[in-house]
């Protein structure tokens, strides 16, 4: 897990200054960085693919003296930030002992009190009992509101280890059980209209794409957008700076 407290919204805030204008990003753009984020790929490399994308666009604006079509999309930097974290790869930037040393350091600086965790689950907690998502899915959501209950009780009693990878695990799980039950609950035509809304929006970027990442973001816009149709929040501790 890279344990960044900001991963979400410097991506957001890196994108707006370079193309130099406020662009608020897509439920697609989320879901691409929400696979970067699950891939394991660091902050800072993929803020050197963005730059690196809009470095050649600007020497491209250039050339075609102001001809060419503005950005629209954080899927236009994909395929330079997918060629950042190669290179980092490939050059073995840090020792990961080191890089991991770090990143538990800069996630114990960053935010990531007991006392602001505990308010996060309990606030979640209580978003997901006063919903009333379809079933099976609002079994499953009460069931999640206490288990984010318990969790915030042990933070609570210091009970909770220090171990946030292994919390933020836990509540992946309760998130994929909730998204597979909402699956479960939506009718086909949704289902199939929300895909072909992800496809649609991810067609002028399919050449610059690997297709495992297609599938992955098609998938996390899927995820997101079931949530947001039953106004039930993300789990993971990655969201805190969102909320």
């Amino acid at each position: 897990m890279q344990n960044y407290f900001n991963y979400f919204t410097e991506i957001e805030e890196r994108f707006q200054v370079r193309r130099g204008s406020l662009l608020m990003l897509s439920t697609l753009d989320w879901a691409l960085i929400d696979t970067w984020r699950e891939a394991g790929l660091p902050l800072d490399v993929v803020l050197r693919g963005l730059d690196e994308a809009f470095d050649r666009y600007d020497a491209k604006l250039a050339r075609a003296k102001g001809r060419v079509r503005k950005i629209n999309g954080l899927a236009w930097c994909s395929q330079a930030v997918l060629e950042a974290a190669q290179r980092a790869s490939d050059a073995s930037v840090a020792a990961p002992q080191q890089a991991s040393s770090d990143a538990h350091a800069e996630t114990r600086e960053s935010g990531f009190e007991r006392g602001r965790i505990a308010t996060y689950l309990r606030r979640n907690a209580a978003a997901l009992a006063a919903a009333t998502p379809p079933a099976p899915a609002d079994t499953v959501a009460q069931e999640s509101s206490q288990r984010l209950e318990s969790l915030a009780a042990e933070i609570d009693d210091a009970a909770l280890s220090s171990d946030l990878e292994g919390l933020d695990r836990s509540l992946s799980v309760l998130e994929e059980r909730l998204v597979a039950a909402l699956v479960t609950a939506t009718p086909e035509a949704v289902l199939t209209g929300l895909r072909e809304q992800a496809a649609h929006e991810l067609a002028p970027y399919r050449g610059k794409m690997q297709a495992v990442q297609i599938r992955q973001i098609q998938q996390q816009f899927l995820h997101k957008r079931l949530l947001d149709l039953h106004s039930l929040p993300r789990l993971s501790l990655f969201y805190m700076s969102l909320t």
